[in-house]
């Protein structure tokens, strides 16, 4: 990696407008010592999200597609327009704060077996989020599941757990692609995002992914990011059901045993709401 490497911000936007246009506003100042083009993907927004961005942000690349095409192969299409040597993978709903892009890079920068860095992400009351975590499987997304339902629940212990953990730098299974930021020459040597998922799990897959060619993924907590979690999200009616099919597509491609009782599972909570 050269001294003031190039680098790719790729935003992946779904009627996400006023969000979008204060994360841009966040990143005026913080690429200003790279080479750094910004490129947003549109998954065929229709709250006017294409137009703000043409006659705000003249300097932003904008690929506009007609439908939503999901976030893994969107985020591919971005990532394929540029040709920096660091790829950064940015939410919409997200606030970049000083030094952290710098912070991020810097950590890529200790060694060329560190693939990729993700900050600590805070939520607008600046409570850290579980934006790592274990292999994925039974066992570890019970326990992942159980930590932040007790952290929606303000349960005080898993607050000051997540907070403690979320201080603690050193290498993850994974890293949430909320804000990621990667080395190209690795993104391209396990090519790119699994555009089998539509949306989640995409970021896990990466992980295990760039860990298998023996590289770390590391979690950085002295740079920090806001994330205005879900609004992004909101916007997709069929949240609950991509994630089942991320879910299950993730399972059949790495824990294939599991699968059976996880399509069990999905399907006995689904009769239970209806």
């Amino acid at each position: 990696m050269s001294d003031v490497p190039t680098l790719d911000i790729i935003i992946v936007s779904y009627n996400v407008r006023d969000e979008l246009d204060a994360c841009l506003h966040s990143l005026t100042t913080r690429t200003n010592e790279y080479s750094a083009r910004v490129t947003v993907v549109d998954n065929g927004s229709t709250d006017g999200t294409v137009a703000m961005l043409r006659a705000r942000w003249p300097d932003v690349d904008v690929i506009a597609h007609d439908t939503n095409v999901g976030f893994a192969a969107a985020n591919n299409v971005g990532i394929r327009h540029g040709s920096g040597e660091l790829v950064l993978l940015l939410n919409p709903d997200t606030i970049v704060t000083p030094h952290a892009i710098a912070t991020l890079v810097a950590a890529l920068g200790t060694g060329g077996h560190v693939a990729a860095a993700g900050p600590r992400l805070v939520d607008g009351h600046g409570r850290a989020e579980l934006s790592f975590g274990w292999d994925v499987n039974p066992t570890g997304e019970l326990r992942q599941k159980w930590l932040m339902a007790a952290h929606a629940r303000h349960v005080r212990s898993a607050v000051r757990r997540i907070d403690r953990w979320s201080r603690m730098p050193g290498p993850r299974k994974w890293l949430s692609a909320a804000c990621l930021l990667v080395r190209r020459r690795e993104l391209e040597a396990v090519g790119l995002l699994d555009e089998r998922y539509f949306m989640y799990y995409e970021d896990v897959d990466l992980c295990v992914a760039l860990r298998r060619r023996g590289r770390t993924v590391l979690f950085v907590p002295r740079a920090e990011v806001q994330h205005l979690r879900g609004r992004s999200a909101s916007s997709n009616p069929d949240l609950a059901r991509r994630r089942r099919e991320s879910q299950m597509a993730y399972y059949r491609k790495h824990n294939p045993v599991w699968a059976p009782l996880l399509r069990w599972y999905l399907r006995s909570g689904l009769r239970q709401e209806a």
